[in-house]
């Protein structure tokens, strides 16, 4: 069946012709929800309410646009929904001050505050849909960096950010997928780009990534797992920047600055008492570490995602510590294994 085909079948009641027109969109609708909200779990709340309105809604769409252009409506709007009803989502970073490593780290925060990791499987990143007109390419409009910026910016600008340059839609599609005035549009996106731009970094992780190589990446992260499992917290401190940043949300603290992050590390997460396992993934365009500790001969245990932030002279800028074991299973990974399946990673 080609598409007409499935979409005259799903609108008399064919779900599984449903499910196989709007495969091809899933990745791409998913990475957009989740760039709205800044949340994987946000995300996939998103997308089941905008494919149940879809599903439900199907009979009224008339093909006046594309497919593909009405779920983005449908998914968008859905996004805005959400964005109403939850806080923003922030990195630690932009939610305090840089704290004291000799100090407690006080206590996690409960309520959903902080911008999540993504996995890059999940990204589409090379979808044929990719439209030329996009001013961020896939992978780059998902990393942290650009993430965080965009949970600053108001929902109408946020949105007319990501359809315009990062999709690629034109302004008068953006203005009926918000129902909004072409002028209003235009006017929410200047906006948005003034703001973006001004806590974006000079340079993206996709540009410092290709300028470094894969080969001085791969030495990079190689050195830091080997210093990480093997607690030399003197090798890691030779791979950080001068001004370089540790947060680990759901806690709020975090260091900046080689020997902070280092003199925190010492006497936390690599003081003797424990034994890690870092096992490799990518997350948001990034490299990353899944990050697993024993101790006195338990199995390995999930503890967070490391999602990897570089510098154009081959050091390690940030290291976003995300401590939460239920978003391995959003990796694919385990959140408890012994050293014989440690070793199969």
């Amino acid at each position: 069946m080609d598409s007409d085909d499935l979409l005259e079948a799903a609108r008399r009641g064919d779900e599984g012709a449903f499910e196989r027109l709007i495969q091809p969109y899933r990745g791409e609708l998913q990475a957009h929800c989740y760039r709205m909200l800044g949340s994987i779990h946000d995300a996939e709340d998103a997308m089941q309410d905008a494919l149940l309105r879809a599903w439900r809604g199907l009979s009224r769409f008339e093909g006046r646009s594309s497919l593909r252009s009405w779920l983005y409506r449908i998914a968008t709007n859905s996004c805005l929904r959400l964005i109403e009803r939850r806080p923003t989502r922030v990195l630690p970073i932009d939610h305090g001050p840089p704290a004291d490593p000799h100090d407690p780290i006080g206590t996690p925060l409960v309520e959903s505050t902080w911008v999540e990791p993504y996995p890059d499987e999940r990204l589409g990143a090379d979808d044929a849909h990719a439209s030329p007109e996009a001013r961020y390419e896939q992978r780059e409009s998902v990393e942290l960096a650009f993430t965080a910026a965009l949970q600053h910016l108001p929902p109408l600008q946020r949105a007319a950010l990501i359809l315009t340059d990062v999709l690629g839609f034109k302004p008068g599609e953006v203005a009926e997928a918000l129902d909004a005035t072409p002028a209003s549009v235009y006017s929410a996106l200047q906006r948005a780009r003034k703001a973006a731009d001004e806590r974006l970094p000079e340079r993206s992780q996709q540009e410092t990534l290709r300028t470094l190589g894969d080969a001085c990446i791969r030495e990079l992260v190689d050195r830091f797992v080997a210093a990480w499992e093997g607690g030399d917290v003197d090798a890691i401190r030779s791979l950080l920047t001068d001004d370089a940043v540790l947060a680990m949300p759901p806690w709020p603290t975090w260091f900046r600055g080689r020997d902070d992050v280092a003199a925190f590390l010492a006497r936390g997460p690599l003081a003797p008492v424990r034994r890690w396992r870092l096992v490799p993934t990518r997350a948001n365009g990034q490299p990353a570490l899944a990050s697993y500790w024993t101790a006195e001969g338990r199995p390995l245990a999930a503890e967070g995602l490391i999602v990897l932030s570089f510098s154009e002279d081959g050091l390690l800028s940030e290291l976003n510590a995300f401590r939460d074991a239920d978003l391995f299973a959003k990796f694919g990974l385990p959140r408890e294994m012994d050293s014989e399946a440690a070793a199969d990673l």
